[in-house]
């Protein structure tokens, strides 16, 4: 083989080999930008679903505060209920103290 074509044979050879390289480069560098967008998926994804969770804890527990609230209210109704019964019941007999004491000055004056 005469040099000349040897030489252009080295040549197309190393000119393959550039190709083949700078292809290899670009698919390496598609493959890492699908990495980081499919990581970047991976990160959105995650944080969605902890915010999902957050919002479902974070009702879940405003449910049992309400729930709570209810029955603290609901007990505080019953006692109302039973102070005034109580009071109600104790009326006359107050009533009836006091027009003694009241009846007892009024006697100690004259």
């Amino acid at each position: 083989m005469a040099r000349p074509e040897v030489l252009d044979r080295i040549k197309e050879a190393e000119r393959e080999a550039d190709e083949i390289v700078a292809e290899a480069e670009e698919e390496r560098e598609e493959r890492i930008a699908e990495a980081r967008e499919e990581a970047e998926r991976t990160r959105e994804d995650a944080r969605q679903e902890a915010q999902e969770l957050k919002d479902e804890r974070l009702e879940e527990a405003r449910e049992g505060i309400e729930a709570e609230r209810e029955a603290i209210l609901a007990e505080g109704v019953e006692e109302r209920e039973a102070l005034e019964a109580r009071a109600d019941a104790q009326r006359d007999e107050v009533v009836e103290h006091a027009v003694e004491l009241f009846t007892e000055a009024v006697d100690a004056q004259t």
